[in-house]
């Protein structure tokens, strides 16, 4: 990790991202504070306006990211630092739910076009063999960001109201536009015109998806990142209903049982880069899939806090061994032709389960009960595991076979 942060470019990436996520962090607080305290709305209308912002990062990323393969990612992302400051203010004047849910839309549509552009930037100034360590320091910030930042926001709350989140949250993008345009990005390769036809357009449009599912370890990721996300989707609306009613506890140990998962993520982005040096990135995901299958089941047995508190530790663990090796083998096996149109349809299908999972998590829970959904959701992990387990075995023999043979 330290020979990555000498490279001057990633250095200013990485601050413009810290910062940038400090800022959201504090905005949604803000917003859930706004719903909650001053607008007296329910868990629902907190449920809307997050689909809200993940709706348009299901539906648009693999639009976006054929733009994203065709235009300077560098002015993408300007651009796009620049929109989210100017509708991160407009917060500060909302009045009722369904002005914020607009404005998260308009949000999560112009982060559609970022996120792409960031995956190009990182396989573009990083070296193809750092591409770990790298991928591992921006998650870790997210995930530090996310243990530190309420805390901050609920004293800036107190004392000086919601408004001053949206402020900071506008003063942020404007930091990470100026830190992104002090960097010098160059596409080893020059992205292609393509066709400039609905035909061309779409063809465009579908080829991320199917180089995804055409390349058997990427499939294999992207199946295990979709189902991881969509068991942390479908826990995380359940946190404080299992604390309450399975291990009689009130918010503060519903706290600290969830603050777990982000000490638990930081923790595997550190040691993810060590694990994974000298390993395939899909055994790495193998690996972390069937951790979260056990942390998951470890949960639905757990009686006391402890046991809880650990269980959601070695969820946030294994998570990290699947979303991090995952991002990385996207990156260092797509032709940087394709990064943009790759990792948006990555985006799009993780988005796509995190939607599902917050749908489906209240009725699965009443139909199936908490616990015995958890339950379900450990089998349903290590089955899959075991699949991908003997499908990248089968792999492996193959060559050695025909090695044999010859």
């Amino acid at each position: 990790m330290r020979s990555v942060f000498k490279i001057r470019d990633f250095r200013k990436l990485w601050a413009a991202q810290f910062v940038s996520i400090f800022g959201d962090f504090l905005a949604l607080f803000g917003v859930i504070s706004l719903i909650t305290f001053r607008l007296h709305g329910t868990v629902m209308q907190v449920t809307y306006v997050t689909i809200s912002y993940m709706v348009p990062l299901a539906i648009v990323g693999p639009i976006a990211g054929v733009f994203v393969d065709r235009w300077n990612v560098k002015r993408v992302m300007i651009t796009s630092d620049l929109i989210r400051a100017g509708l991160a203010l407009m917060l500060v004047f909302v009045t009722d739910i369904r002005q914020i849910c607009a404005i998260f839309f308009c949000l999560s549509f112009v982060s559609s076009f970022f996120a792409p552009s960031q995956s190009v930037t990182i396989r573009t100034i990083v070296p193809r063999e750092s591409l770990l360590a790298a991928n591992a320091m921006i998650s870790q910030a997210f995930y530090t960001v996310r243990i530190f930042s309420p805390a901050l926001a609920g004293a800036l709350v107190a004392w000086l109201s919601e408004k001053i989140c949206f402020y900071l949250d506008s003063a942020t993008f404007l930091f990470s536009a100026g830190m992104l345009m002090t960097m010098a990005i160059v596409r080893a390769v020059t992205p292609p015109s393509g066709e400039k036809t609905v035909s061309g357009f779409f063809h465009d449009f579908t080829a991320g998806v199917r180089f995804i599912f055409t390349h058997p370890s990427l499939a294999f990721v992207m199946l295990a990142m979709m189902n991881a996300m969509f068991v942390l989707s479908c826990f995380s609306p359940l946190v404080s209903i299992f604390v309450r009613d399975f291990l009689s506890a009130g918010s503060f140990l519903f706290g600290v049982i969830s603050s777990m998962i982000g000490v638990g993520l930081i923790a595997g982005t550190q040691l993810v880069t060590r694990f994974g040096k000298n390993r395939a990135k899909e055994h790495i995901v193998l690996v972390g899939l069937i951790g979260l299958g056990l942390s998951v089941g470890v949960l639905s047995v757990s009686k006391i806090a402890v046991f809880a508190g650990v269980g959601t530790f070695l969820m946030g663990f294994s998570v990290a061994f699947v979303l991090v090796p995952a991002q990385t083998l996207m990156q260092q096996d797509t032709p940087i032709q394709m990064v943009g149109r790759v990792s948006s349809s990555f985006m799009s299908l993780i988005a796509l389960c995190q939607i599902l999972g917050l749908m489906l998590s209240g009725y699965l829970a009443h139909v199936l009960g908490i616990r015995n959904l958890f339950k379900a959701c450990t089998v349903m992990l290590l089955l899959i595991s075991a699949a991908g387990y003997s499908k990248l075995k089968s792999r492996s023999v193959k060559p050695l076979a025909a090695d044999a043979g010859s």
